[in-house]
C-alpha cells in the first residue's frame, strides 16, 4: 500500500509527474500496469484545481512580495511560450503539449497554459486527461519496452 501511495504522490509533483512516478512505482514492486494507472491518477488529481484557481492565486501572490511576483511572472512567461501551440491547434494542441513527456511539458504545464488562456475546465480537463494517458504509455514503452503494455 505504501508503494501505491508514494507513486501516486510522486506523480502529483510538478516536473516529476508520471515521467518519474512510473519507473519509481515499478522499482518499488508495482506491476507496470499498476504503476501506470496509479501515476495517471496521481498526475491528474491536482489538475482541475489548477485550471480553475491558477489565475486567482497568481494575482493574489503578485501582491504579496517582490520575490513571489518574480516567480509568478516567470511561470506566466513559461505558459505564454507554450500558448501559441495550444492556440493554433486548440484542444489537440493542449493534448500534444501534455502528451510529450519532456521537461517543460506535462499536466502541470498544460493546466497552467489552459488557465492563462481562460479555457473552461470542461474543455481543458479532457485534453489534459488524454495527454496524460498518452504520456504514460510513452514513458512505459520507452522505459520498459513495447511488451510492457501488451
Amino acid at each position: 500500500m505504501k508503494e501505491i501511495l508514494m507513486t501516486f504522490l510522486m506523480a502529483m509533483v510538478p516536473v516529476i509527474e508520471l515521467r518519474g512516478a512510473i519507473p519509481y512505482g515499478v522499482l518499488q514492486g508495482l506491476s507496470i500496469g499498476e504503476a501506470l494507472a496509479v501515476s495517471i491518477a496521481g498526475n491528474l488529481a491536482p489538475i482541475p484545481v489548477l485550471i480553475v484557481f491558477t489565475r486567482r492565486v497568481f494575482e493574489w501572490l503578485k501582491g504579496k512580495s517582490a520575490h513571489l511576483n518574480r516567480l509568478v511572472l516567470k511561470l506566466e512567461a513559461k505558459a505564454e511560450s507554450k500558448k501559441e501551440t495550444v492556440e493554433k491547434w486548440e484542444f489537440l494542441g493542449l493534448v500534444i503539449l501534455v502528451a510529450i513527456p519532456l521537461p517543460g511539458t506535462g499536466a502541470w504545464t498544460g493546466a497552467l497554459v489552459a488557465a492563462m488562456m481562460d479555457m473552461r475546465l470542461k474543455r481543458a480537463f479532457p485534453a489534459v486527461v488524454i495527454g496524460v494517458i498518452i504520456a504514460g504509455i510513452i514513458v512505459s514503452v520507452v522505459t520498459f519496452g513495447v511488451d510492457a503494455i501488451i
